[in-house]
C-alpha cells in the first residue's frame, strides 16, 4: 500500500532532475483516419509522432480509436479486428523512442471489448486505461459495442509476450502523474477527473472522437478549461479531423489548458493529415495550485495496483508553445462553421470514395445552389490551405486535364419542363459560370409527356390537374434523374441530392426525384438558415479565404419553388407548405423537444403572436400528419452530413416509426381545443 502521493520533490535525485521536472511540452495530434485502414491509420499517426518529436514534444495525445477509426460501426466486434489493432499498436510504439504517446484502439478482454487507450513509453507500452462512460446518445452506438469499464478496476492482459495492467489506472513517469478522461468521460457530471485530481495528478489527456455541430467547441473548451483549473493540472484535448466514414465530420480543435488558462489551440477544419498542437505546461505551477486549493482531498491509502511508475522521463528541449492566435481558426459566425465544416467533408469524401468529381441537378432555386457552392468553397478553402498541386496530389485517383479545375470538378445540369421558368433557368446558368462550373441545359418535357401519354392509356382516360395534381408534379422530379445519373456515371462522380431538412420533416420531396444522389449533404440543414447562409455569402463571405458570390442575387431574389405546377398557378413552397421560419419552429418544438400537438400549439401561439391561432392550429395539424406519413421518405434519403444537433436522419439521430397512429388521438385532442 502507498500512504498517499509522495511529494514531487522527493522523487527527484538531483537538483538538475527537480529542474528538469518542473516543465513539460505537452502535444495533441488530430488525426484525419478512415475505418480499418491499418497502414494508412499508421502512417499519419507515425507521420504526427515524427513531427511531434522534432518540436520537442514528451508527452503526446493522439485522438480516440485512432488505431481503427472511430467509424468501424459493427467490426468492433470482430476479434480479427482487435488483433489487427494490437499489431499496428506494436509497429506504432516502436516509433515513439524517446517520448510517451497515448493512442486509442479496441481492445478485447474477457471476450468483451473495451474503447482504450495505450500508453506508450520510450517505445514500450506501459498499459491500458479503458473508457468508463460510454456514448450512447444521439449518433452515438458505444454501448452495442463496448462494456464500460467498472471506476477502481484493474485487471491485467497479456500483450506482445508481457503481461500488462489494463483498467481505472494512472501513470508516474519519471515523478510527472498522469491520468486519462476519454471523450464521453468528460462530458457527464460525474467525471474521472476528480477522482483523478485527488490522486495528484499533473497531466489529463483526453483522446476523444467528438462530432461536430454548431457551436460546439465552445462546450469542449469549457470543459478543457474547467478541468484544467478544476483539478488543478495541464489538461490536453485531442480530437479526429475530417470526414472519417460518410456522415460524421470531425473539426479537429485540439486545446491544451493549464491551471485554468488556455495554453495552445489547435486549427479546426484543416485539410492535411495531422495537425499538431504543442505547449509548455509549468508542473511547478499547477502543483501550487493544487496545493492550495482548501476543497483538494489527496487520496491516501491507494493501492499499488491503480499506479504504473517508471524511471523514464523525456528530455527537456526547451519551451515550445504552438499560440492560438497562429494555430487556431475560430469560426464566430455560424455561417463560417457551416462553410468549413462542409467543404472539409466533401473533400475527404470526394477523395475516399474515390469518385472523379460532382454532379448537381442545378434547378435555379436555394438549395440546389447552396449544394454547388459548396463545392466550389471546397476547391477554394482546399488549395488555399494545400496550394493548388497539394489538393491535386490529395485527389490523386483523379486524372485531371488541362480544362480549369472546377470544371472537372463540378458538373451541373439545368432541366427543363413547359412549367419552367426564364427566371430559374437565368439563375441556374449564372451560378454555373460564376462558380466555373461546367454547365448543361436539357429539356426533358418531351419525356414527361412520354410518360403522362403511357398512363393515360393505360388508365383509359386523361390526367388533369384537379384529380392528378401530386402525380404530375412528381413526375417531372422523376423524369430529372435518369438522365443526370447517366452523366454521373459517364463522368465516375457523384451525384448530390440537394434535398434539406425542412423538406424531410413533411416529406416535401419527390423520391427518385429532387432526392436521388450517392450523399444529401445539406439534408440536415434547415431551410431558413440555408437562405440565411446564401445571402451571407452573396453580401459578405468572409475574406480573404472565403469570397463573396454576388451572382448569389438571382437565387436570394426569388421565392422558394419547386416550379412543378403551370406558371399561372404562382406555386410556392410556403403557400404549399407553411413559411419556412414557422415549419422550423414546430418541427424543433415537436420533434427536437417530444412535445405532442396540443402543447406545441401552445407554445406557437404564445412565441408566434403575428399569426392568427387558427392558422396555427392548421399548420401544427398539417405538421403532424406530415411528419408521420413521412418517415419512409427519411429512411431512404441518401447519406447526410451530421452537423447539426437537429438532425432528422433516421439511422443515426432521430428514430421514429415507419408505421404509427400518426398521432390520431392527439390531433383529436388539438381540434377539440
Amino acid at each position: 500500500m502507498k500512504l498517499g502521493v509522495a511529494p514531487f520533490w522527493k522523487l527527484a535525485e538531483t537538483v538538475e532532475d527537480t529542474k528538469r521536472m518542473n516543465r513539460i511540452v505537452a502535444g495533441a495530434a488530430s488525426l484525419n483516419q478512415v475505418p480499418l485502414d491499418w497502414e494508412g491509420n499508421c502512417r499519419r499517426a507515425i507521420a504526427a509522432i515524427e513531427e511531434a518529436r522534432e518540436t520537442g514534444v514528451g508527452f503526446l495525445c493522439l485522438p480516440e480509436l485512432a488505431l481503427t477509426g472511430y467509424g468501424c460501426e459493427d467490426m468492433f466486434l470482430s476479434p480479427e479486428v482487435g488483433e489487427n489493432s494490437l499489431e499496428a499498436l506494436t509497429r506504432l510504439a516502436a516509433e515513439c523512442r524517446g517520448m510517451v504517446v497515448a493512442v486509442g484502439l479496441p481492445l478485447w478482454y474477457e471476450s468483451s471489448v473495451y474503447n482504450a487507450v495505450a500508453l506508450i513509453v520510450d517505445g514500450d507500452v506501459a498499459g491500458f486505461v479503458a473508457k468508463q462512460n460510454l456514448a450512447g446518445d444521439g449518433l452515438h452506438y458505444e454501448p452495442r459495442w463496448f462494456k464500460p469499464w467498472p471506476e477502481g478496476g484493474v485487471e491485467e492482459i497479456e500483450y506482445d509476450g508481457d503481461t500488462l495492467p489494463i483498467g481505472d489506472l494512472i501513470f508516474d513517469i519519471g515523478g510527472v502523474r498522469l491520468g486519462f478522461e476519454i471523450c464521453e468521460d468528460a462530458w457527464v457530471a460525474n467525471r474521472p477527473g476528480t477522482r483523478l485530481a485527488r490522486r495528484g495528478v499533473d497531466l489529463i489527456f483526453n483522446p476523444s472522437a467528438s462530432h461536430f455541430a454548431f457551436g460546439k467547441q465552445l462546450v469542449r473548451e469549457r470543459f478543457v478549461l474547467e478541468g484544467s483549473r478544476a483539478f488543478a493540472c495541464g489538461y490536453v484535448y485531442a480530437n479526429l479531423l475530417g470526414n472519417e466514414a460518410g456522415r460524421i465530420i470531425y473539426d479537429g480543435g485540439t486545446v491544451i489548458a493549464a491551471g485554468g488558462d488556455y495554453v495552445a489551440e489547435g486549427k479546426r477544419f484543416s485539410f492535411q493529415d495531422h495537425v499538431l498542437t504543442a505547449a509548455t505546461i509549468d508542473l511547478n505551477l499547477t502543483r501550487m495550485h493544487q496545493a492550495r486549493q482548501v476543497s483538494h482531498r489527496p487520496t491516501v491509502g491507494e493501492l499499488e495496483t491503480l499506479e504504473v511508475k517508471t524511471d523514464f522521463l523525456p528530455k527537456w528541449k526547451g519551451p515550445v508553445t504552438t499560440p492560438m492566435s497562429e494555430g487556431s481558426t475560430v469560426a464566430d459566425l455560424k455561417e463560417e462553421e457551416f462553410t468549413r465544416i462542409m467543404a472539409l467533408g466533401l473533400f475527404d469524401y470526394l477523395r475516399k470514395s474515390y469518385s472523379g468529381g460532382f454532379v448537381v441537378s442545378l434547378s435555379g432555386g436555394a438549395d440546389s445552389a447552396a449544394t454547388a457552392v459548396l463545392v466550389k468553397l471546397m476547391a477554394d478553402l482546399g488549395i488555399g490551405e494545400l496550394g493548388e498541386e497539394g489538393f491535386r496530389a490529395k485527389l490523386g485517383h483523379i486524372q485531371f486535364d488541362d480544362r480549369p479545375l472546377m470544371q472537372q470538378l463540378l458538373a451541373c445540369v439545368y432541366q427543363s419542363t413547359r412549367n419552367s421558368s426564364e427566371t430559374t433557368r437565368h439563375a441556374a446558368e449564372t451560378v454555373a459560370k460564376a462558380l466555373d462550373a461546367e454547365y448543361q441545359e436539357w429539356d426533358v418535357d418531351a419525356l414527361v409527356e412520354g410518360y403522362r401519354s403511357m398512363v393515360e392509356k393505360g388508365i383509359g382516360r386523361n390526367l388533369n390537374w384537379d384529380d392528378d395534381d401530386l402525380a404530375l408534379q412528381n413526375i417531372q422530379a422523376r423524369v430529372r434523374a435518369p438522365g443526370v445519373w447517366m452523366l454521373t456515371n459517364i463522368c465516375n462522380a457523384l451525384l448530390l441530392s440537394t434535398s434539406n431538412r425542412s423538406e424531410a420533416a413533411v416529406g416535401y420531396a419527390t423520391m427518385d426525384g429532387d432526392t436521388s444522389g450517392g450523399l444529401s449533404p445539406i439534408s440536415g440543414i434547415d431551410k431558413a438558415f440555408l437562405r440565411q447562409w446564401l445571402r451571407w455569402m452573396e453580401e459578405v463571405g468572409c475574406s480573404p479565404d472565403i469570397v463573396a458570390i454576388p451572382e448569389l442575387e438571382v437565387i436570394n431574389a426569388q421565392a422558394p419553388t419547386a416550379e412543378l405546377r403551370p406558371s399561372e398557378e404562382g406555386q410556392t413552397d410556403e403557400s404549399d407548405l407553411m413559411p419556412y421560419p414557422v415549419l422550423d419552429a414546430i418541427e424543433k418544438l415537436a420533434i427536437r423537444d417530444k412535445k405532442l400537438p396540443v402543447e406545441v400549439w401552445e407554445l406557437m401561439c404564445e412565441t408566434q403572436p403575428d399569426y392568427d391561432k387558427e392558422q396555427l392550429r392548421a399548420w401544427v395539424t398539417k405538421f403532424f400528419r406530415l411528419w408521420s406519413r413521412n418517415q419512409w421518405k427519411r429512411e431512404r434519403y441518401a447519406p447526410g452530413f451530421h452537423v447539426d444537433d437537429k438532425n432528422l436522419d433516421p439511422k443515426t439521430w432521430c428514430r421514429f416509426p415507419i408505421l404509427s397512429s400518426g398521432f390520431r388521438a392527439e390531433l383529436a385532442d388539438l381540434e377539440s381545443r
